[in-house]
């Protein structure tokens, strides 16, 4: 039976299109294990091709853990997903030594590792404004004030995401004080080891990798499985990059083609800001996505 200290996780982190999905896949293989998503949005059923959620034939080489759980109109919540995953976790670690914890969120990955704190509440009166006035101006608006009011904020977190961005400048504005600086309680201690491993590519071919992953994503289906989710729009699950696009172009706010060249570059600039998130972290060990026999190296560090 394993014991605490003989318990292990793993955690591959890195920009999107890295080839994080892959690694994990092959280091839960070596170690006969489960892997755990610490991805905000492979968790919901309906949103496959814009996720980029592991094939049918990867979630059956390995199980997953917070991936297709739940539906769209659920909402998770970073706290959600600590208690989730700690309960992943003790799933696993009951017959396991070690498992997987795979994804590019990052504030997934650090509530798993050290925590959340107890936010203060925001004031209803602000956020209402602040609301009303993103509806007005829309993003670009939202996103400037971000930048001037929050700026700690704006170059780590997802600035084409309304929710995220509305949840920091209301917190801001109410507290007087960034959300990203909001942790005052003692690190938690968890009962196994962690270790923390990056992959990153050359930015030249990463952001190639991007751009053809999202030729494969309109080749597979995106507009169509966009499309179906036109009933939901308004949830905050779906203001996010490969789905507000197309959602402009099924309003007719721009071509198709514009629409596909607006999701590139706005997945190379979130996959900056991932890395930007991640490299903040000193416990990461990072690799080259391309290093030989890469689970081999993970393993050893």
């Amino acid at each position: 039976m394993p014991t605490p200290q003989t318990k292990t996780l793993y955690v591959i982190a890195g920009p999107t299109a890295s080839g994080k999905t892959a690694a994990a896949i092959a280091l839960a293989q070596h170690l006969g294990t489960a892997i755990v998503s610490a991805d905000s949005r492979q968790c919901y059923r309906e949103m496959t091709i814009g996720t980029a959620k592991p094939t049918p034939a990867e979630l059956a080489a390995v199980k997953h853990y917070f991936v297709d759980e739940f539906a769209v109109t659920t909402h998770i919540t970073a706290a959600d997903y600590e208690t989730l995953a700690l309960q992943y976790l003790d799933t696993i670690f009951a017959t396991h030594h070690t498992a997987v914890l795979c994804g590019g969120t990052g504030l997934y990955i650090r509530a798993l590792c050290e925590g959340l704190d107890a936010m203060p509440e925001t004031d209803p009166a602000i956020a209402t404004s602040t609301e009303a006035d993103y509806k007005l101006h829309g993003l670009p608006w939202l996103q400037a004030a971000v930048a001037q009011e929050d700026p700690e904020f704006y170059a780590g977190g997802e600035v084409h995401n309304p929710a995220r961005l509305l949840r920091a400048l209301t917190f801001i504005r109410s507290t007087g004080t960034s959300i990203m600086h909001f942790r005052t309680q003692p690190r938690k201690q968890r009962p196994f080891r962690i270790v923390k491993v990056g992959l990153e590519l050359p930015r030249a071919l990463l952001y190639d990798r991007i751009n053809t992953r999202v030729d494969t994503m309109i080749a597979d289906g995106l507009v169509q499985e966009v499309m179906q989710l036109l009933p939901h729009r308004h949830l905050k699950n779906l203001q996010t990059v490969g789905y507000a696009e197309l959602f402009d172009y099924i309003d007719g706010k721009c071509t198709l083609p514009e629409a596909i060249d607006k999701i590139k570059q706005h997945t190379r600039n979130y996959a900056k800001r991932q890395l930007t998130w991640f490299k903040k972290d000193t416990e990461f060990v990072w690799y080259d996505a391309r290093t030989p026999n890469l689970s081999g190296a993970i393993r050893q560090a």
